[in-house]
């Protein structure tokens, strides 16, 4: 047998919820950029995902930075991987926003690096039936998914693992570990990790899970918190990849063990508010740089061949028929979670109702008009629909109570939202529509999100002064 593949996939948000506005270029410095040096210097190879927002942000910040991307990509040591390009969760959305942001984002990866990225990601891994759909018709030939999410579909599972999905719910991380347990001498389970698959569309399927990934964020993280005697050590990185490694001799070709926040090399990002519900969020965390350097040599030194999404589909000797992806639930997310919390928190039910009726109130124009909403001839309503779809970026909706999204965040979704509205009037009056009020009130609308915006910003926001 040849030797074992490994991909490394950190992803990059720069909508992240607490990311102040004015520590973007900050991010980009302590983490993305030495994530880049890191991977030039050690001639190694990894995945890099972002969303079109984030290419563009990059680029606009620190045009070295993105000059070091561009130059990985072209290298073939960073594969790029697009996402839609606002964060949203694509399960709660209209399908056709969804499709418009995919193909946005991947523009924005190939304006900047003259390559359009053949694998996508899904924000989340937020699932509905429609998601294989959209990513084959936005130019994708493959998509990274959550192998948790898949394994839960089997009922046997599911009740291995003690969990049961609630759309009140955050995540179910602790209980993943007996998803392993269970599928750990199943060799027809486990070769849906180890192997790409193939959904009924013909959309290929790579897995990530988080029985590799969480220890892996802790290791990076070297944190205990009273949830541990001590940080999670090298050797039992070491045991994960060991044990892993003879599963793919058994049943496949790779694994994909990281799939997570770039942010987490270089900086503390969210783990202690998705951890611990505490207010501390995006500090410098330096160590975290070389226990990434560390996890990924430890791979090579134990045989593993550090690859990418596209080299491991270009070298399996096998991609299986997976129909099953069709019994994955609507709604459900990775860490064992579910899409539909991110609708269900107060944010989301302020916003929500809001930005659908001005989505409404486009598609009714453009009806109207003889045009269709997601047209790429039609700049003046794409601009529209982009700043629309921005309206609904999820961390301008998560986290829950206790703990919630900046109010920064927030407030960039009801200025989107506004400049949205504002640009379906001056399309209503450039296309002699200004006087149809019957089909959409701008002027009315306006007075709407007026509304949400008061509620909102009259709303405590987790980690401001008060809390303290």
């Amino acid at each position: 047998m040849s030797e074992p593949r490994i991909v490394f996939m950190p992803h990059g948000n720069l909508q992240y919820s607490q990311l102040a506005p004015d520590q973007r270029g900050w991010v980009i410095d302590k983490s993305y950029e030495r994530l880049f040096d890191l991977v030039r210097d050690k001639d190694w190879k990894v995945a890099f995902e972002a969303s079109g927002f984030t290419v563009d942000t990059i680029a606009e910040l620190r045009p070295a930075v993105m000059k070091k991307l561009k130059d990985l990509v072209q290298a073939g040591q960073i594969e790029p991987i697009a996402s839609p390009y606002t964060h949203i969760m694509l399960s709660n959305i209209d399908p056709v926003i969804g499709l418009h942001s995919l193909r946005t984002g991947r523009e924005a990866w190939e304006r900047h690096t003259g390559v359009a990225p053949s694998v996508g990601w899904n924000p989340e891994c937020s699932w509905a039936s429609y998601i294989p759909e959209i990513y084959k018709e936005a130019g994708f030939e493959a998509m990274v998914m959550d192998g948790d999410s898949f394994f839960l579909s089997f009922p046997e599972i599911r009740k291995a693992a003690g969990l049961q999905y609630d759309v009140r719910g955050h995540s179910n991380k602790g209980k993943l570990c007996h998803v392993e347990e269970y599928i750990k001498d199943k060799p027809e389970l486990l070769r849906f990790l180890t192997n790409p698959s193939v959904a009924p569309n013909g959309l290929k399927l790579i897995s990530r899970s988080d029985m590799m990934a969480n220890p892996m964020l802790w290791y990076l993280m070297g944190a205990t918190e009273g949830v541990r005697e001590q940080p999670i050590q090298p050797e039992e990185i070491r045991d994960i990849l060991t044990k892993w490694k003879d599963r793919i001799a058994q049943t496949g070709s790779f694994i994909m063990p990281f799939a997570e926040d770039a942010e987490y090399i270089g900086t503390t990002a969210y783990f202690y508010v998705k951890q611990f519900g505490l207010a501390k969020f995006f500090e410098p965390h330096d160590e975290s740089v070389g226990r990434f350097e560390e996890m990924l040599q430890m791979a090579c030194d134990l045989g593993y061949t550090l690859s990418t999404p596209s080299e491991i589909i270009a070298n399996s000797e096998s991609i299986l028929e997976n129909p099953a992806v069709e019994s994955m639930e609507n709604g459900i997310a990775w860490h064992g979670g579910t899409a539909k919390a991110w609708a269900n928190t107060l944010y989301a039910r302020v916003l929500d109702p809001v930005c659908n009726a001005v989505f409404s109130g486009l598609k009714a124009i453009a009806d109207r008009l003889g045009i269709h909403v997601d047209d790429p001839a039609d700049k003046e309503v794409q601009e529209i629909l982009k700043r629309l779809t921005a309206s609904y970026v999820s961390d301008a909706r998560w986290p829950p109570d206790p703990t919630s999204p900046g109010r920064f965040n927030v407030q960039e979704a009801l200025d989107d939202l506004f400049a949205a509205n504002a640009g379906i009037e001056a399309l209503m009056s450039a296309r002699g529509l200004d006087k149809e009020k019957s089909l959409y009130s701008p002027s009315l609308m306006k007075t709407q999100i007026e509304a949400i915006t008061d509620e909102l910003m009259a709303m405590p926001y987790f980690g401001e002064k008060a809390d303290k």
